[in-house]
């Protein structure tokens, strides 16, 4: 699998739900919280452009926000994003 980064918040429903999502695809990925962190949270505005949460990476692939994620999961496109295989 591809290394997956999600930025978000402790406290955003939205972030639940993506992790819900990654958890059940046994899908292993790397949270930033930036509830409390400037620095992480400017990081994720520079590499994504957008500032709401969460904001999902898979390699250097900018995702988008879980709204994003479910499309592409609806769509069929989520798993072969995900697998080494692309």
């Amino acid at each position: 699998m591809r290394q997956v980064i999600l930025y978000g918040t402790r406290t955003c429903p939205y972030c639940y739900k993506a992790k819900k999502l990654l958890r059940v695809k046994h899908i292993l990925f790397n949270e930033i919280l930036i509830d409390h962190n400037k620095e992480q949270q400017q990081e994720m505005i520079t590499r994504s452009g957008r500032c709401h949460v969460p904001q999902i990476f898979v390699g250097d692939q900018h995702l988008g926000s879980f709204h994003n994620m479910m499309e592409l999961e609806r769509k069929g496109l989520l798993d072969p994003m995900l697998s080494d295989k692309q």
